[in-house]
Parts: structure tokens; sequence; C-alpha cells
């Protein structure tokens, strides 16, 4: 596979939303509006009843931001509208009706966890460490890291995202409640997430809605908050350390 998508279809009541890019799964701005339109394209629909979220490949879930579109910002407004397309696709599933299952085959980094840590309920194999790097490339996991913030406490959180340049286990990562649970294969995990999703789709739709309002509750400000830290990033990512930084990493 050489091109990015985003795949989404609906089978039995799952919808399923599946992203591609060929540098790791990284996230162009073009891919994180797909994301959010079709995650609340999905929560408006009715013969949809749990959404499951993954990526293509069988390695990394996801690299987090481009760094090709990071090096090509030129001014603030810029920087806050590319940080922005992450903000609108956690608020998209913050804001979705339908419970969202993360399904992670391999890595996850900076915005990948940001993503991992907004779903409702999110399964990994062994091989899905995580690291939040922004630190190391002289930004910081703003926008992120209110979700992250909500799954792995202040503690967790401030020791990934200070640690920046250290991945983290899959093990690490469930203990701190990021993932529930995790498989030794994608094979094992694809089993279990469609054996899950299977019972969801059985269960009092009304009842999951409230229930995911429920677990949300406290976060209605995300909207505000996240296009605040989105102008952070965005001044960040043109200073002269950043972007001698991102150079180096440019594919």
């Amino acid at each position: 596979m050489d091109k990015a998508y985003v795949k989404h279809h609906i089978e039995d009541g799952v919808g399923w939303i599946e992203f591609f890019h060929p540098a790791h799964n990284s996230l162009p701005a073009d891919i994180l509006a797909e994301l959010a339109t079709t995650i609340t394209h999905f929560g408006k629909k009715k013969d949809v009843k749990v959404i499951v979220l993954k990526s293509g490949g069988d390695r990394t879930f996801c690299a987090g931001a481009s760094f090709n579109e990071l090096v090509a910002i030129e001014n603030e407004e810029m920087g806050k509208a590319f940080f922005l397309g992450f903000a609108n696709v956690i608020n998209a599933m913050r804001k979705c009706p339908k419970l969202i299952i993360g399904r992670l085959q391999g890595k996850a980094v900076g915005g990948g966890v940001g993503l991992a840590a907004a779903t409702d309920y999110c399964m990994a194999t062994r091989f899905a460490q995580i690291k939040l790097s922004e630190l190391h490339v002289g930004i910081g996991p703003f926008v992120v890291g209110p979700a992250v913030e909500r799954k792995l406490g202040i503690s967790g959180m401030s020791q990934i995202a200070i640690d920046a340049n250290a991945f983290y286990t899959a093990e690490w990562a469930q203990q701190k409640g990021l993932y529930a649970k995790i498989f030794d294969s994608t094979e094992e995990l694809d089993e279990a997430v469609k054996t899950f999703v299977k019972q969801l789709c059985h269960y009092n739709v009304e009842a999951m809605k409230e229930l995911k309002a429920m677990f949300w509750s406290g976060t209605e400000h995300w909207d505000e908050l996240l296009s605040e830290r989105a102008a952070i990033s965005g001044r960040l990512v043109l200073s002269e350390f950043t972007k001698q930084t991102l150079k180096r990493f440019k594919t």
C-alpha cells in the first residue's frame, strides 16, 4: 500500500473506520479532517450501534503528526489550523453518541496516543508500545494532553510527556488504564474485537449512549480548551529548535 486513505463501512451494526498512511500511519491534515467527518457521520446513523477505529498495515498503529506538514508550517495561523485537525478528531470522538472501540496492532506515537486515549474502550497487541514524543521535537502534547490525562491520570501522562524519547510497553499502558486488554498477536486481537463488538450490538443503544455521556461528563469545555492548546502548539512549531529537529525527520 502506498496511498493514504480513510475507509469506512457498516457491517451488522458495527461502523468500521480504518485510516492508513505509508509513513507509518502518520496523520496529515486531510486524513485528520476525513476522520473527524466520518466519526461524526457514523454517530448520526441509526444503523450504527458501535464504532471500531483501526489503522491499516500490520505494524505501527499511528506515528502521530505528519513531519512533512509540520515543516511546511510558516506562521502561527497555519500552525494552529494544523493542530486543530487533531482537536477536531478528539472532539468528534468525545461528542459521538456511539461507543468507540480502539484496535491497536502496533506502536502509537504522539497524536496516535491521543487517538487511543479518546476511544471509549481500547484493545491492543503486546507490540502496541506508546510514546509522547512532542517534547523531543520542541513542542509538547498540548492538544492530546487532556485525552491522555483522562485515561492515564496526571502522573502517567506527565511521565511519558517528560520522558519524550522513550517507548512505554503495552503492559504499562494497560496498568495505567489506556488499554483494556492486550493480546499476543494481531490475529487474536482481531478475533477479540469482532467478538466484543458483536456482543455490544446486542445491548440497549440508548443505555450505551447515556453511559458514554456519563464517561465524558466534565469535558464540555474541550472545544475551547483544545483550540487554545492548538494555538500553543502552532506557535511552538515555528521555533528554530523545532524547525531544525523536524528537518532531520522529514521524509
